[in-house]
């Protein structure tokens, strides 16, 4: 009986054991991205992955959105654990801009990283004769969903370039796809896309038929007076038929969680994905410019203390 004791006490333990491992709550990671046929969706399946492979008893997803508003107003309700959004879009969440889609501050953002750049990419059917901004006026063009972080783009760039979109004959609200859809058929002259570079509905609708790609000068682009977009070029043969660089503006996009996400959760998300790089790159070509040294500056929200744990492990920060 004495030998048993202790015996017993053992079973009971390591069957507790058990019992708090098999009833530990799952770790739920739902990645909030942007429609299917842009950049964000492909990254944010790359790290779905990564997230279900490197954190133990978690149970990732993957959630086509409209993309940077929306993801951010879903960050702040509790509906996301990471989201990408634009870096002026965020910057506008934090302080509360209603006509940017922010009725109140969303004071729970908290930053994961400084990612890769989107670039404005306005292309036209060679067709229309559209082959600067002022061409615009008097075309049918496609400017993203409505207060989407794209169409936010779309009108700071107009009104830099001295347009409205009273100037256009007609000016669509779509995303990717049904953009290119519709310029494929002849109904649309022109769409203006904020992504990455090399985007599948842009390589698609290349692929199909002469394009024209239009210029965003260094000179709109200082006009616009936001330190958030900066004057880049599309480099030549990104793209088919554009043999050369094309002037455009450039805005960091920023992966975001919340501040109810918890610290270890938010540590694992960053390292994982620093640890993964070439894989994520290998899930769309625009994660190849994600650059640890650069991930934690100049961000418009606090960081997340679980990712400033890390920058701080790595030297980063």
């Amino acid at each position: 009986m004495r030998i048993k004791k202790p015996l017993s006490l053992l079973a009971a333990t390591a069957a507790l054991t058990i019992s708090c491992a098999a009833n530990a709550a799952p770790v739920f990671i739902n990645i909030l991205t942007g429609g299917t046929s842009g950049v964000y969706y492909p990254i944010g399946v790359g790290l779905s992955q990564i997230y279900s492979e490197g954190i133990e008893g978690s149970k990732t997803s993957v959630q086509a959105t409209k993309a940077s508003v929306e993801n951010l107003n879903l960050l702040q309700a509790g509906r996301g654990e990471l989201a990408f959004a634009l870096g002026d879009s965020v910057a506008d969440a934090k302080n509360g801009v209603e006509e940017a889609g922010f009725k109140t501050p969303l004071t729970k953002l908290r930053a994961i990283a400084g990612a890769y750049p989107n670039y404005i990419q306005i292309v036209a059917n060679k067709e229309s004769g559209i082959k600067t901004l002022a061409d615009l006026k008097g075309k049918t063009i496609s400017v993203g969903a409505p207060k989407s972080g794209t169409e936010l783009n779309a009108r700071a760039i107009f009104k830099a370039a001295g347009l409205t979109y009273d100037d256009m004959k007609k000016v669509q609200y779509l995303p990717f796809a049904e953009s290119v859809e519709l310029i494929k058929n002849r109904q649309l002259d022109a769409t203006l896309q904020s992504s990455g570079l090399g985007m599948a509905a842009i390589r698609d609708l290349a692929s199909t038929m002469s394009l024209n790609y239009v210029s965003i000068p260094a000179q709109v682009v200082t006009k616009i007076g936001n330190a958030a977009y900066l004057p880049t070029q599309i480099p030549a043969n990104t793209y088919d038929g554009q043999p050369e660089p094309v002037p455009t503006v450039a805005i960091t996009n920023i992966l975001v969680t919340h501040a109810d996400v918890p610290d270890e959760v938010a540590y694992q998300m960053t390292k994982l994905m620093f640890d993964n790089l070439k894989r994520l790159g290998n899930a769309h070509s625009a994660a190849k410019d994600i650059n640890l040294q650069n991930a934690a500056k100049n961000l418009p929200i606090p960081l997340h203390p679980g990712a400033e744990r890390y920058y701080k492990e790595v030297g980063a920060l």
